[in-house]
């Protein structure tokens, strides 16, 4: 039978492709979107916000299983809440999450500012473990997309702040999103391994790839950042070599992009 699948944030950098993954594998692809675009060929589209709840309920009404890949830089617990709270007749949910999540401490300000997204997105898998609902998270080190968007907004800059001795695991939001059809379209299976992508880079060796790329020239001058998330950060706790199972690389994806 068909199963019957929500995409939050199914018109982003990983929604997009899950949602075009499992419509090819014959599910039911229901898409939520703040800003809905013209229904495409076996997608439905529906407006919702999970900021304010609007929407929610009719778009996850009917739903089986439910892909959370919405995400933004702040109110992702509330967000999730709202979406579960919803959910009322889904059997599983599946959302996405980040190397590391449960290794960068939020002890102080400047680790909740600078370092943040990783508690949230600790604290969003905790809401969908303590929902009732069968649930299944997949922690995925960052996206070529998000490197790329970083290293645009740096090489604006005369000089170019690099983190001393942080290093990073990017991954292909394309194989993600493999994956993450995959795990929708089984059963719930709690924290599931890490997916990272094969090589990993000082944050040096990142931009200066893209400059070179792009034809551009800008000296890097290493910035030491203070606090415990840092510290983690330039131990490699955002890091997953054993799980170096990602395949296309920093290196590729620019040939393809730039």
């Amino acid at each position: 039978m068909t199963t019957s699948i929500l995409v939050t944030g199914g018109t982003g950098t990983l929604g997009r492709p899950v949602a075009q993954r499992l419509r090819d594998d014959g599910a039911s692809v229901t898409v939520l979107s703040r800003h809905p675009p013209e229904t495409a060929e076996g997608i439905r589209y529906m407006a919702g916000d999970l900021s304010t709840g609007e929407g929610i309920e009719a778009a996850a009404s009917g739903a089986e299983v439910i892909v959370h890949c919405a995400g933004s830089s702040r109110g992702d617990e509330q967000k999730t809440h709202t979406l579960v709270s919803a959910a009322t007749g889904a059997r599983h949910i599946v959302l996405i999450s980040v190397v590391g999540a449960d290794r960068i401490p939020q002890a102080s300000v400047i680790d909740r500012a600078l370092f943040g997204y990783f508690g949230m997105k600790l604290a969003t898998e905790r809401v969908a473990a303590q929902s009732g609902i069968g649930w299944t998270a997949l922690r995925a080190t960052q996206f070529h997309d998000l490197i790329l968007m970083v290293a645009r907004a740096l090489a604006k800059l005369p000089v170019i702040p690099a983190l001393a001795g942080s290093r990073f695991q990017p991954v292909d939001a394309t194989e993600v999103a493999k994956r993450m059809a995959e795990l929708a379209l089984g059963e719930p299976s709690g924290l599931v391994p890490d997916l990272a992508g094969p090589k990993i880079y000082t944050v040096a060796e990142l931009v200066n790839s893209y400059l070179s790329a792009a034809g551009k020239r800008r000296p890097l001058v290493p910035v030491h950042i203070p606090g415990q998330a840092a510290r983690a950060l330039r131990a490699g706790a955002n890091l997953a070599p054993d799980r170096a199972v990602g395949k296309r690389t920093w290196e590729e994806f620019l040939a393809d992009r730039i």
